[in-house]
């Protein structure tokens, strides 16, 4: 059998050739192709040419995904249950369900995961080498790809393909997965309409990108939304938005446009909205300085806390450079960020919002204050007694904070 499916699979490899076919590009003449070969080859079975195919099918669907897919991996990538698949080694290839990590059964060899990076990587134009040993891209498919070589690794490639399993347009659908209660999602919403600024946080994994994703869905039609990602991965549906992404440096080392360069040159492309995707270094800084300047923003980091966060978002700034100083930053933070949401991914794997807090204005003592909206209790996520800054913003768009906050609604 494995004869025959290595000799189908050659052929259809040399038909596509001849005819100019390429199986990324032109799926459906690609695919039309393995059903002529199919045909053609249970012909010959049938005149006993060749071994005959227990399941053709099966053969068929293996040969679109040895071709046309990611061969042995594509199918965790169709796998919907399927959120993260990473290989440690060839041997070692595991897929996470529902947050939990689970060894599989496939066993590669280390041309093979070398050719399968290099098949992921052609569309989107990155490189790897010795040179740039790190990539980030996105795949045909929307789903991440981060892989790290030698002499990095202790000697295996490191191959790690984040997907979106369950992407929320609205914070309605987070309510649906259970991620939050309504009052919470009402009173997020009605933020993200009146123009305040939102920091998501979390650890990783813990739904940062899609809660922003949510976020953006309160977002009104008429106004524009310029993204910066690392990589893209918000992919929003509103009508009027714009997504840059980095771009990593040249064989000659030129050419490379880091985010800070990103969030500079959204700001010259008449946003109402800027999203920058991920905060970890300098960038945060321009962040800062976009977000003071009045234009309502999101963004997410990496923080164990939403308290955590807010210290930390005043730290990054710091990196910008030694004229940079604290006590320029943590006012400037006090003032541009006004609402911080902190997610967390249980040991099960659901993933929640732990807590929503809101930034004051005030600094004592060197020391932002912030204000408890929503803390999670024992059986969920609580009003926590706290009332938001930015109340003239809420009254302009129509909405009563207060009866937001107890569960109420928008104003007639």
């Amino acid at each position: 059998m494995n004869d025959a499916i290595a000799l189908l699979e050659y052929e259809v490899r040399e038909l596509a050739r001849r005819r100019g076919i390429d199986p990324a590009e032109d799926f459906t003449a690609f695919r039309a192709l393995i059903s002529e070969a199919m045909i053609d080859y249970d012909d010959r079975s049938l005149a006993g040419l060749v071994p005959p195919l227990a399941d053709s099918d099966g053969v068929a669907k293996g040969l679109l995904d040895a071709v046309a897919g990611l061969g042995p991996l594509q199918q965790y990538l169709d796998d919907p249950g399927i959120e993260e698949l990473w290989i440690n080694d060839p041997g070692k290839v595991f897929v996470a369900k529902s947050g939990r990590p689970e060894l599989t059964t496939t066993i590669l060899d280390h041309q093979s995961v070398r050719d399968l990076v290099e098949r992921m990587l052609r569309a989107s134009g990155r490189r790897i080498d010795i040179s740039q040993p790190f990539v980030d891209a996105a795949l045909a498919g929307g789903e991440r790809l981060h892989v790290v070589i030698p002499p990095i690794t202790s000697g295996s490639w490191a191959v790690n393909i984040r997907k979106y399993v369950a992407r929320a347009e609205r914070m309605s659908d987070l309510v649906a997965h259970g991620s939050l209660p309504r009052a919470a999602a009402d009173f997020l919403d009605a933020a993200v309409v009146s123009g305040l600024n939102i920091l998501v946080s979390g650890a990783t994994q813990a739904g940062k990108t899609t809660m922003v994703r949510a976020l953006c869905g309160a977002i009104p039609a008429s106004q524009r939304v310029v993204t910066c990602e690392e990589v893209f991965e918000l992919n929003l549906t509103n009508r009027d938005s714009v997504g840059l992404q980095c771009r990593q440096p040249s064989l000659e080392g030129t050419g490379e446009v880091p985010l800070r360069r990103l969030v500079k040159e959204a700001l010259r492309m008449r946003p109402d909205r800027l999203i920058v995707g991920e905060v970890r270094e300098a960038e945060a800084f321009d962040l800062l300085i976009a977000l003071n300047s009045g234009l309502p923003g999101m963004s997410t980091i990496h923080a164990n806390s939403a308290r955590e966060a807010v210290i930390k978002l005043s730290t990054l700034p710091l990196l910008a450079g030694e004229n940079v100083t604290a006590a320029f930053v943590t006012p400037t933070v006090a003032s541009a960020l006004d609402i911080v949401v902190h997610l967390d991914l249980a040991n099960d794997g659901k993933r929640s919002v732990r807590e929503i807090i809101a930034v004051t204005g005030r600094v004592e003592g060197g020391v932002i204050e912030t204000s408890d909206l929503f803390v999670r209790g024992g059986d969920g996520l609580h009003r926590g007694g706290g009332i938001p800054g930015g109340l003239e913003r809420f009254e302009r768009a129509g909405y009563d904070v207060l009866a937001l906050l107890s569960g109420g609604g928008r104003w007639a």
